[in-house]
């Protein structure tokens, strides 16, 4: 078989291309006041610095680091992970996982909601999230991409081989890449099918034997009182006023992280792949806004 693509930008992204729109998103209100600003201060000065401090950390760690491993990451996965869980710390967000990450190679799959979706799933796990190209562009949101080691993709048939090349040369490295199969983000309270597309990049021989793709689904809770979409960040929702309005809330809520059990690639097809980890991860998500 020859090598498969990598999922295309749209199949694969961090950012909302393709973008769902069904019902009218929440007011972004953001700050209301002295109370509500210091509440942005107050979380977010000390969010920012954890984040900076972790970026000047990880820079000497990933060089010593490659000494030692080369391509793999068993230290610096760890230290995002810690970066991660002490920012929603300091912002307030409560946060709980159940299972636990493979240790076989593969990929780990989830659902989107949010730009939060960064901190928990680092959090979660060490993991390496698949983005389209464009991101690295985005102000603030390109530097932790770049940090934590993202995996830029383009929508070019000239440069699909190479990105091939690239995509299984981290998979058998061990990286943990993530995707969001809906190819969007959605308010949190539902999962899209996922696009079988995306799961071709698995079905190449030259990958290892015991590749595994990993379902995680991601639950966010509303702070009370609170639209239970409060977290959700789609259709058109700009950044700054989404993320400024979480800050100031009054009282926050929490996310809930479910690893479910993986799913061995071998004798699977791509549409087989995505309906098994699309089950795990709505079955996830279901059960756990209920509670």
């Amino acid at each position: 078989m020859s090598a498969a693509a990598p999922p295309t930008a749209t199949e694969a992204s961090i950012a909302r291309e393709a973008t769902w729109r069904e019902g009218v998103p929440p007011p972004l209100p953001g700050p209301q006041g002295a109370g509500d600003w210091w509440r942005v201060i107050r979380r977010g000065l000390p969010a920012i610095l954890i984040l900076l401090l972790g970026v000047l950390l990880i820079l000497p760690l990933r060089g010593v680091e490659r000494l030692f491993h080369g391509p793999r990451r068993p230290w610096t996965g760890p230290h995002v992970q810690v970066v991660c869980r002490l920012v929603l710390a300091v912002m307030g967000i409560g946060w709980q996982r159940h299972g636990r990450a493979m240790r076989q190679p593969g990929a780990i799959v989830a659902n989107h909601s949010s730009w939060l979706d960064i901190l928990v799933m680092n959090a979660a796990a060490p993991v390496f999230f698949v983005s389209k190209a464009e991101v690295a562009g985005w102000p603030g949101i390109n530097i932790l991409t770049r940090v934590t080691n993202t995996h830029f993709v383009t929508r070019d048939p000239r440069l699909a081989r190479q990105q091939a090349q690239e995509f299984s040369d981290r998979l058998r490295a061990g990286h943990r890449l993530l995707f969001f199969p809906e190819g969007t983000s959605t308010d949190g309270r539902r999962v899209l099918s996922f696009k079988p597309t995306l799961f071709q990049a698995f079905l190449d021989d030259g990958l290892p034997a015991d590749l595994a793709i990993q379902p995680m689904s991601v639950a966010y809770h509303a702070p009370e009182g609170r639209d239970p979409r409060f977290y959700g960040w789609w259709s058109d929702m700009e950044l700054g006023p989404h993320l400024l309005t979480v800050l100031a809330a009054p009282r926050q809520g929490r996310v809930t992280v479910r690893l479910h059990p993986p799913v061995p690639v071998a004798g699977e097809t791509r549409k087989t792949l995505a309906q098994k980890t699309q089950e795990a991860v709505r079955a996830g998500l279901a059960s756990d806004i209920l509670t």
